[in-house]
This record gives structure tokens, sequence and C-alpha cells, in this order.
């Protein structure tokens, strides 16, 4: 994927907790990154959660599967560029799909992480599957570059 695939891109800077004995980012704090990033994302689109989603269409959303690959490291003091996009629209699901790259320029011509997760739209009181909300849909068509797959 091309970063000019990407709408939205939330910067944030290591900080020295992130990092492990290996003087690198902790896999871990990727997920931290990236669940900052997804609320951006809603803030960018005029959703801001829980309220903009949750209080508005009485639904919330639930993580079903997240997959992370490895493909560099980050340090102590990097800036990093956390991009995310919403890949695909099911029926009940989306799946949303991020990039981890340096901010800065230097010798790296790809991402550190790639990473999807797969979230499921459902009745909070129930907490089972519901159709998401045709507005939604049509917010995040208007919102990115390039279409979500159906």
């Amino acid at each position: 994927m091309s970063r000019e695939d990407f709408t939205c891109t939330h910067r944030l800077r290591v900080r020295w907790s992130e990092v492990d004995m290996q003087k690198i980012v902790f896999n871990g704090h990727y997920l931290n990154y990236i669940d900052v990033a997804i609320a951006e994302y809603w803030r960018a689109i005029g959703l801001p959660y829980p309220h903009g989603y949750v209080d508005r269409y009485a639904n919330d959303v639930y993580l079903r599967k997240a997959s992370v690959d490895y493909l560099g490291s980050a340090r102590y003091d990097d800036v990093l560029d956390v991009l995310v996009r919403v890949a695909k629209l099911g029926r009940t699901s989306m799946t949303f799909a991020f990039e981890i790259w340096r901010a800065e320029p230097g010798p790296s011509t790809k991402p550190l992480i790639t990473a999807e997760l797969v979230y499921v739209n459902a009745d909070p009181e129930t907490m089972t599957a519901a159709v998401l909300p045709p507005a939604v849909r049509e917010l995040i068509g208007k919102y990115e570059r390039v279409a979500p797959q159906s």
C-alpha cells in the first residue's frame, strides 16, 4: 500500500518508557500507537468515540482480530507517523489497515510495521453483531482516498 492511500495520519514521539532492554520500542506498544490513531480516525470522520458513535447509533465496535507484521524497529525519541484507513467494510464489520513509519527522512523505504484490525459492530446490550449504520458507511466513504472494499 502507498502512504498516499492513507488519509488519516497521527504523529507521535517514542517515549523512554516505551523502549525495552534491546533499546527498541517494545512490540506491544505498537498496538497502543494504533489505538491512539483509531481514536484520531473517529474524530476525523466526525464521530469521536465513544459519544459520536456509541451514543448516536446505539452500537459499539469490538475488536475481533489483530495482526501485526514487524518489519523494523523504532527507537527512543523517534518521531513516528501512524497511518490508518478503513480497508474493508463488511455487513457488520470494519477492517482497519495501519502502517507505522518514521516521520523524519532517512534511509527507510518501508514501514516499521503493518497491521490489520477487524472490528465487529454490535448491539452493546446483547453483544451480538449488528449491521453497520449506513450513515457510518457514508462518512467513511467520503473520508477515504481509496474506497474500502466491500
